[in-house]
């Protein structure tokens, strides 16, 4: 049933954790799909380079992925002492939140559901060898 005691268990997962420096947006207001136009044409890239494109794409959720993209840079340099200019997104990906549901009424008594979709956005940067 129990693998071991609680603190032998936090113990082998804190070994196993992710030491690459990261930053998450959680119920970010943006649909998954929307969220991974942006993503995709970031990832892989260098961070001053990625930085620039999002700063001319005209999506929404461009916004929201470079204030990620500066968070992490920042946890990168103050945390784990990594230098800015070698940093490149190694993994970025959204994953489906929760939906909020709306009524929008229509004629003649009908009523439809507006679905408001949310996302969780993960950046994680590594540093180039």
């Amino acid at each position: 049933m129990a693998k071991g005691h609680r603190s032998q268990i936090k113990r082998e997962r804190n070994a196993q954790k992710d030491t690459r420096p990261s930053a998450k947006l959680s119920y970010a207001r943006v649909s998954v799909q929307k969220a991974c136009f942006v993503l995709d044409a970031v990832r892989g890239k260098d961070v001053h380079t990625a930085l620039a494109i999002l700063e001319y794409n005209p999506r929404y959720a461009s916004g929201l992925v470079k204030k990620l993209i500066e968070s992490a840079m920042a946890n990168a340099e103050n945390n784990l002492g990594l230098n800015r200019d070698n940093l490149y997104i190694a993994e970025c990906y959204a994953n489906k939140g929760p939906t909020m549901k709306r009524i929008k009424p229509r004629a003649q008594g009908r009523a439809y559901r507006i679905e408001k979709r949310t996302s969780h956005i993960t950046v994680v940067l590594d540093e180039r060898k």
